[in-house]
């Protein structure tokens, strides 16, 4: 069998061989380049030859979808069963703004909630700080204390409803007032169901919000994850983000490899404290970019899930076949759309939105079209809910399970985007981890260095981008535009005085005091006094005040 095998391969390249010699001897091709959005060189055909003397195991390589190593997907009936959550990354202005725009998505289809937070919040000040000056409610909701949370989520089942919230330094604290706000409405935290971004180590590599040195962000990260195996089940206590990166300018590969080198290494910090994988391995979840070239996106997903179920099983030793699940969410790329003729920018989303439809993402935020210009205006929003909708009922992609599953092309971009990912693990390994090659600057130098490449093709005409390098008009932009109410950061502002004026003083400092306490003894987890101090409504700032002081904030090394 092993013969007759190989002798078919062999007159299979054979008969390649020929047939490359002729198409190329008839000059009907153009010099291309023919290229991914990566800059990785595509053949013109892709056949069983292409996958070296092995060929292409089914049983080693894909499986049935459900099925180890889930390369076909998670869930054997796919979309059959279950569709992807809608949802919309929204979040501009006051709690009250937001909490309108909140509603009215869920009431036109939006499945879930996705929370945006604004850069002071991120950043874990509140809005009366130096720091905060001039960037109130631009880039999403302010949250100063659990006063904002409970006007946010105001007249919002979070017991239907499932919410991501996009925050990493102060993570903790913002997980918090949401639980106590949901307890305050009547809701368990066990019965939350949600995901925490909270992926600090993409930070470093490419975000830069971050607040503390790596060891005690990492501490943090942990604390959460510990927190939510024993008390919230429902509840993935990170996100593990390759979006950010992938908007810094990495390639497919590197998100891919830098996302997943990141993931392995939250399961070991996990693991030494005593974490058993398997109670809290299946609670992890991850968070893609779809970008532009299509197939090399799809590729990308079914790669991931690949070597996450091998690395987990193989190299971490679980048990339960859902710690070997990837389950992760999928966002459009917001640096693919240009602020030029936006409304070509509904075809770009479209597209990419689809190859993570195609590639088996569990949730789907689509971009929409003004991202570019503002945050998103209410018929944008509503346009980008109304992309996933078409997907999902007119065009028949949830019929069948990983419907391109078996295609030379992209099976063999799989198979090359795992090998490139794993040789970026090598060098991860050589500089001696995650964190030491963090701080060292070689994922930021790589993906710095890829971006430069992009846009170099780009400026050079070798890559073209509709509207930006070609096809472009000269035409005014009719489409409307979110504006900042100006009197929001007021009403923010007086909110915040009214809490600090209201609270019980003694609360305050004995609960900041508990929560200094925890933070220097390096043991505890920091979780419940963090919940304390979020109940006497100390503010954002204060609680990562008192944490700046104990952990000191982290200043990155420059990048040559």
């Amino acid at each position: 069998m092993t013969q007759q095998r190989d002798d078919r391969l062999d007159r299979l390249r054979d008969q390649r061989a020929a047939w490359d010699e002729r198409v190329a001897s008839e000059g009907a091709e153009t010099d291309g380049p023919f290229v991914t959005t990566s800059s990785k060189p595509i053949e013109r055909l892709y056949g069983p030859t292409d996958f070296g003397d092995g060929g292409l195991d089914y049983e080693r390589d894909l499986g049935n979808p459900g099925e180890y190593p889930f390369t076909r997907g998670i869930h054997p009936t796919g979309y059959r069963g279950k569709p992807w959550t809608i949802r919309i990354f929204s979040g501009f202005g006051t709690a009250e703004e937001t909490n309108a725009r909140f509603r009215d998505l869920l009431t036109h289809g939006e499945t879930g909630l996705s929370i945006a937070f604004d850069m002071p919040t991120l950043m874990g000040y509140d809005h009366d700080d130096s720091w905060a000056a001039g960037e109130f409610g631009k880039c999403g909701v302010a949250i100063s204390s659990l006063a904002d949370m409970e006007l946010l989520l105001a007249d919002i089942p979070l017991d239907e409803v499932t919410t991501s919230m996009t925050i990493n330094g102060p993570a903790s604290v913002i997980w918090a007032m949401y639980i106590v706000t949901a307890e305050k409405q009547g809701v368990e935290r066990a019965r939350l169901g949600g995901t925490l971004q909270n992926d600090i180590l993409k930070e470093y590599a490419a975000q830069n919000e971050f607040l503390f040195p790596p060891a005690e962000s990492m501490r943090l990260v942990t604390d959460t994850i510990e927190f939510a195996t024993a008390e919230m089940p429902r509840w993935n206590s990170i996100s593990v983000s390759g979006y950010h990166m992938r908007e810094a300018g990495a390639t497919a590969a590197q998100e891919l490899a830098f996302t997943l080198a990141h993931g392995f290494e939250y399961v070991r910090w996990a693991i030494d404290r005593d974490l058993d994988v398997d109670d809290f391995a299946p609670r992890l979840s991850f968070f893609f970019n779809a970008h532009s070239d299509f197939f090399e996106e799809i590729a990308k997903f079914r790669a991931a899930r690949r070597i996450w179920a091998r690395e987990m099983k193989e190299t971490f030793g679980a048990q339960n076949p859902r710690s070997w699940w990837m389950r992760f969410h999928t966002q459009t790329a917001g640096v693919s759309l240009p602020d030029v003729q936006p409304e070509v920018n509904l075809m770009r989303v479209a597209v990419q939105a689809l190859s993570g439809v195609l590639g088996g993402t569990q949730s789907l935020h689509t971009n929409a079209m003004d991202e570019a210009l503002a945050l998103p205006s209410d018929k944008a929003a509503r346009l980008a809910v109304r992309t996933q909708q078409v997907l999902m009922h007119e065009t028949g992609v949830v019929n069948t399970v990983d419907p391109l599953g078996g295609s030379y092309f992209v099976e063999a971009l799989t198979n090359e985007m795992e090998r490139d990912a794993r040789a970026y693990f090598d060098r991860i390994d050589d500089l001696g981890g995650v964190i030491p090659a963090l701080e060292d600057g070689f994922q930021q130098r790589e993906i710095a260095e890829a971006a430069y490449t992009f846009q170099r093709e780009v400026d050079g005409g070798e890559r073209i981008i509709v509207g930006v390098n070609d096809f472009q008009i000269d035409e005014p932009i009719e489409i409307p535009i979110l504006r900042m109410d100006p009197a929001g950061e007021r009403v923010h502002l007086d909110r915040l005085n009214r809490v600090r004026a209201e609270r019980d003083g003694d609360a305050v400092r004995a609960a900041l005091a508990t929560l200094e306490g925890v933070c220097r003894d390096g043991e505890t987890n920091t979780m419940p006094a963090i919940l304390e101090a979020v109940r006497a409504y100390c503010t954002l700032g204060e609680i990562c005040g008192v944490m700046r002081d104990a952990f000191g904030e982290y200043q990155e090394r420059l990048v040559v």
